[in-house]
């Protein structure tokens, strides 16, 4: 009878700690892969460093002053926009895994109310 106690109390915290070996360290790992093919996903369509590096390159190869002044504008707005999508789709992510982290501390604080 005292094996089967000792036994059944250690699954039970074996299981605890599997849960939430699970829900925090395994998800963290799949989130951020997700992530990660986003952001390079994204990374194809607006090509952030790519532009950086040519800022100051004339725009379709137009060498005039005016290709100069166009390329530079153009661009500084494509950085901007650019940039403003990333920091609005980080934002976006981290929100979502912070909500994600907050789930079993919320489940269990309002289990132990009851």
């Amino acid at each position: 009878m005292n094996f089967s106690v000792v036994y059944l109390v250690e699954r039970f915290i074996y299981r605890i700690f599997e849960f939430l070996r699970h829900w925090y360290v395994r998800s963290a790992r799949i989130y951020s892969n997700f992530i990660l093919t986003k952001f390079e996903r994204l990374d194809r369509r607006l090509a952030l460093v790519v532009t950086l590096k040519n800022l100051f390159q004339p725009l379709y190869k137009d060498y005039t002053i005016i290709g100069y002044i166009i390329g530079f504008i153009f661009r500084s707005i494509r950085l901007i926009v650019a940039s403003v999508i990333y920091i609005i789709f980080f934002s976006v992510a981290a929100i979502v895994y912070l909500i994600w982290l907050a789930i079993p501390p919320i489940l269990f604080l309002s289990a132990l109310r009851w």
